[in-house]
């Protein structure tokens, strides 16, 4: 149970998908609501895909570049505090690459954007990529593997109940409590991604 609560701790907070509420109202306010519903369900979806092939394949993405498990930790650590440095400081749509004006007219131009940007990678970014990864390696055995396979799962159904209720979350937060919320997810996110990059060390320090 602790193994459960740890992983699917970190995978959703890595994750955010409270950064992406905001992002879900502004693209999906000319549709009903049946209509973003299934834009929820589909963003779930592709990110379920997206953490599945992560940690099923990463391992052989690993060993094609010929990247250790330390560096992984050191470079996915990095990435993940970045963007808990985003979410502290407001910037994380930027950091995503949300407010570039391509990106703006592109997304106007789409009538599909479950896939991109909303799964990826608003939700399901390098940071998360990275974190899967590594719980493969460092995690072996059927028991612990199906364990997180069901907090994949489980982050997965958070994410749709969350973008479903997005419009009753904006209207009941509004933006300063949404930001709020993005602000002490940031500084988890912080703290996972230091804890990454520290236990990376040690273990290049004990192998030296």
């Amino acid at each position: 149970m602790e193994l459960f609560i740890t992983i699917f701790g970190a995978l959703f907070s890595v994750m955010n998908p409270f950064g992406t509420v905001p992002i879900f109202v502004g693209l999906t306010k000319e549709h009903n609501k049946l209509e973003r519903n299934k834009i929820a369900f589909w963003t779930s979806i592709n990110v379920l895909l997206i953490l599945l092939i992560s940690f099923f394949v990463g391992k052989f993405i690993l060993l094609f570049f010929g990247i250790t498990l330390n560096s992984l930790k050191i470079a996915g650590g990095l990435i993940i505090v970045s963007s808990g440095f985003a979410l502290l400081t407001g910037e994380y749509n930027k950091h995503k690459g949300m407010k570039k004006d391509k990106v703006k007219k592109d997304l106007k131009s789409r009538s599909e954007f479950s896939l991109t940007p909303l799964a990826i990678p608003m939700i399901a970014g390098p940071g998360t990529i990275s974190l899967l990864i590594t719980y493969n390696q460092e995690f072996k055995g059927l028991d612990k593997v199906l364990i997180i396979l069901g907090a994949i799962v489980l982050s997965t159904i958070c994410i749709y109940l969350i973008l479903k209720s997005s419009f009753n979350i904006v209207k009941k937060l509004g933006a300063s409590g949404i930001n709020a919320l993005s602000r002490i997810i940031g500084f988890i996110v912080i703290a996972i991604g230091v804890e990454f990059i520290i236990s990376a060390v040690v273990s290049v320090l004990k192998i030296a």
